[in-house]
């Protein structure tokens, strides 16, 4: 689905290199529909592995200012059954958070077994924003690389499918999605000076987050580098994705579901065979008193 996938550390990534655009052999009313089959397919698998409670679902969105991560979520999200489902923003650290490890915000947010977790940013703004801006120095950051990998090792061994994707945007996109929010008066509540300031630092953030994805990527969290300059077709190359990482797993959580299915009911065969016996008990007591009733 066009979509570069990374999944080995130390694997070299030129951002320039990779589209930002769909391609042209896939148009947009037929990426709409092909969303809506998956939609309902990924609706049924997360219904799977709510009931299993064996897995769990981390999406990390990450991309430059106005690349579509509340878009994706909203839509993506918008498949799932709300039940089972979570969504976390992280902006600039609160002062609790900053007396606390830089994984401690993040970690106690992490889904539950059976639930689903969307990040709107996360972890990795501590090797980004962080680093960009010289925030913290870089011997304190470099090391965060490391501890990245080995969290989300964890959450992998504790059944947790880790899904991470860029949203790569364009410079030009950018720039006309941000001027688009100054003409727009319903879009107006977005502006933020900030958005330009950092737009200054596009290079460095594209740099940044090549070293990202040659530090941080595995097999067990890849990331998913999503062509987002056409928000239609950021939206089904992230719904595919996540539906093709699920299912793998629909056999684990059917089965897991029948053996739930099989011990109930066995559990249930066994009450009411109890609850036989003692109405059969009560009904010959009855029995024998009312022919002794009859006797005396």
């Amino acid at each position: 689905m066009y979509v570069t996938t990374i999944a080995e550390k130390g694997t070299k990534v030129h951002l320039a290199d990779i589209a930002t655009t769909p391609p042209k052999d896939i148009s947009r009313e037929d990426a709409e529909a092909m969303f809506e089959r998956l939609c309902v397919e990924v609706f049924e698998l997360q219904d799977l592995m709510w009931g299993a409670r064996t897995h769990s679902v981390l999406i990390v969105l990450q991309g430059m200012d106005t690349a579509g991560k509340d878009g994706a979520i909203k839509h993506v999200a918008g498949c799932l059954n709300p039940r089972g489902v979570g969504v976390v923003s992280f902006g600039v650290p609160t002062k609790e958070e900053l007396e606390h490890d830089f994984l401690w915000r993040v970690h106690r947010h992490a889904p539950r077994k059976g639930e689903t977790t969307l990040f709107n940013r996360s972890h990795y703004e501590d090797v980004l924003v962080v680093r960009v801006n010289n925030l913290v120095p870089e011997s304190l950051w470099r090391e965060r690389y490391g501890h990245i990998r080995d969290f989300e090792e964890m959450l992998f061994e504790h059944n947790t499918i880790v899904l991470k994707f860029f949203l790569h945007i364009s410079k030009g996109e950018q720039e006309k999605r941000l001027l688009d929010r100054e003409s727009d008066p319903a879009k107006a509540w977005k502006l933020n000076v900030g958005d330009w300031k950092t737009r200054e630092k596009w290079n460095d953030f594209q740099e940044a987050y090549e070293e990202v994805f040659r530090r941080c990527s595995s097999e067990r969290a890849p990331w998913h580098i999503v062509p987002a300059d056409s928000k239609w077709f950021r939206n089904l190359a992230v719904l595919q994705t996540f539906v093709e990482a699920l299912r793998p797993y629909r056999k684990i959580w059917r089965q897991k579901l029948d053996q739930m299915g099989e011990k109930g009911m066995a559990e249930l065969k066994e009450y009411r065979a109890s609850q036989g016996a003692g109405a059969h008990s009560q009904h010959t007591a009855g029995a024998h008193a009312g022919e002794r009733g009859r006797q005396d």
